[in-house]
């Protein structure tokens, strides 16, 4: 018996790279009548061309289809579209509670103005300093950048994510300029067939495995409750121990020290603004029962 990771799903057929090597397997009868549904990323073991156990997802996306995501490059652009911290600290949020890592990647920063350059700069490095990878130069795609960032992908599955417009395609042709994409032909060049094959596949893009994410939309929806939030914004899990009260939310509790470090210029005010948005909408938010139904 193999082990290995479901690199293509083709109608009833899974590719797993397991060694170096790409086995084409079925899956066994029994996996429909127990309802498993074996996904691109899943780690799997194999047998005689058919797959015999799905191993446990450490997470899970739902368009693409794509389990066991390492790492998510959140291209952000920083002029047209205008730069957005709210969509950017949305898209973190939906990263940390599905456990990817995410990489921030700022686009088009060739465009800014050197002021301009030197307010975002501030930013990319508070970013970096809550202890995210993030990528800010005044060229939008230096070759060092390039290869630091393909050494922190080499053997991850990976996600591109960003709005349309922020630059995915021009970041994955200068990862991989062999592909050679137009602006928003990724989708095309990632699942080429899916309409009438209804493949789903990830990309070997310099040594890491590619899956895009034009409809990764987990960010537009919170699916976590106003007590989990503050854990998936680092620098305030970091520091709530030193709040008064256990379980603080950093509203209006006395002696906070979120509040006290957002006072004091140590967390970014811009992301403590965007954590009491996203506190009241999950606060306001409808039940969806439906998520319970099969």
């Amino acid at each position: 018996m193999k082990q290995g990771i479901i690199q293509q799903s083709l109608s009833g057929f899974y590719d797993i790279l397991s060694d170096g090597e790409i086995y084409r397997t079925r899956a066994r009868g029994n996996f429909r009548a127990k309802r498993i549904k074996p996904i691109v990323g899943d780690r799997v073991e194999f047998a005689d061309g058919y797959l015999l156990r799905v191993l446990p997802r450490k997470n899970e996306l739902v368009r693409p289809p794509v389990a066991n995501v390492d790492t998510a490059v959140v291209v952000t652009a920083v002029k047209e579209p205008v730069f957005s911290a709210n969509l950017l600290d949305r898209q973190l949020i939906a990263l940390e509670a599905q456990r990817i890592t995410p990489i921030i990647y700022f686009s088009k920063t060739d465009l800014l103005t050197n002021d301009e350059y030197l307010e975002l700069k501030e930013v990319a490095d508070n970013y970096r300093e809550i202890g995210y990878q993030v990528f800010f130069s005044q060229k939008a795609f230096a070759d060092e950048q390039l290869t630091h960032l393909k050494s922190l992908l080499q053997g991850q599955i990976v996600t591109m994510m960003g709005q349309t417009g922020a630059g995915k395609s021009t970041l994955l042709n200068h990862l991989a300029p062999e592909l050679d994409l137009a602006t928003g032909e990724i989708s095309t060049a990632l699942k080429r067939g899916r309409h009438t094959t209804r493949k789903v596949s990830l990309l070997n893009v310099a040594g890491a495995w590619i899956a895009d994410t034009p409809g990764f939309s987990s960010y537009e929806t919170f699916e976590m409750t106003v007590e989990e939030l503050p854990n998936f914004f680092p620098e305030m899990k970091k520091i709530s121990g030193e709040c008064k009260f256990r379980g603080c939310l950093h509203l209006k509790e006395p002696k906070c020290a979120v509040k006290d470090a957002v006072k004091n210029g140590i967390i970014m005010k811009s992301r403590y603004d965007n954590y009491v948005q996203f506190h009241n909408l999950i606060a306001d938010q409808k039940p969806d029962y439906s998520k319970n139904k099969k």
